[in-house]
C-alpha cells in the first residue's frame, strides 16, 4: 500500500508539472533522463557479465541460486524502473523540446528500441537461467554484451553531434 500511496503522489505531481510547465521542468526532466538512462545502461552491461559466470557455473549449485537472485533484483529493481522512466522522461523531452522532428531524434529512438528489445532478451534469459534452461555459452554471452554498447554509441552520437539536422 505503500508503494500505491508512492506512486499517487508522483504520478500527480507530474500532472501538476505538465500543467503548470514552470521554467525549470524541462531542466530537472534531463537531469532524471540522464539518471535513468546510466541506471538502465549499468543494468544492460553488468546482466550479460553475470550470465557469462553463471553460464560457467554448475547447474542446481549454491553459486547458481546466488546468481539466480542476482539477476532477478537486477532487473526487476534496478533495470525495469530504469527503463520506464529513461522511456516517459525521453518521450516528453523529445515532444517538449523538439516536436519529435529530425532525423537524428529518430535514429536515436530507433537505437533506444533496439536497447529495449535487448532489455526484453535479458530479461527472458534470466527467467531461462533461473529455470536452469540457459542455452547460451559464456562466451556467447561476452559477444552479446557488446550489442548494448554499440547502440549506446549511437545514441551518444544522435544526441551530442546530431547529424542530419
Amino acid at each position: 500500500m505503500k508503494a500505491y500511496g508512492s506512486i499517487a503522489v508522483v504520478v500527480l505531481m507530474a500532472v501538476a508539472a505538465w500543467w503548470f510547465d514552470p521554467a525549470w521542468l524541462y531542466g530537472w526532466l534531463k537531469v532524471l533522463h540522464v539518471v535513468a538512462v546510466i541506471s538502465w545502461m549499468v543494468g544492460l552491461f553488468y546482466l550479460p557479465r553475470l550470465f557469462v559466470y553463471h553460464a560457467d557455473a554448475a547447474a542446481g549449485g549454491e553459486p547458481s541460486a546466488t546468481f539466480v537472485v542476482m539477476e532477478q533484483r537486477l532487473v526487476k529493481v534496478i533495470m525495469n524502473p530504469a527503463m520506464m522512466v529513461s522511456w516517459v522522461v525521453g518521450l516528453w523531452l523529445a515532444w517538449d523540446g523538439f516536436a519529435f522532428s529530425g532525423v537524428w531524434l529518430w535514429v536515436k529512438i530507433a537505437a533506444v528500441v533496439g536497447l529495449t528489445a535487448f532489455h526484453v532478451f535479458l530479461s527472458r534469459s534470466a527467467r531461462k537461467f533461473a529455470a536452469g534452461k540457459n542455452t547460451m555459452t559464456a562466451r556467447q554471452w561476452r559477444m552479446a554484451n557488446e550489442i548494448p554498447t554499440v547502440l549506446m554509441i549511437l545514441v551518444v552520437i544522435m544526441v551530442i553531434i546530431k547529424p542530419f539536422a
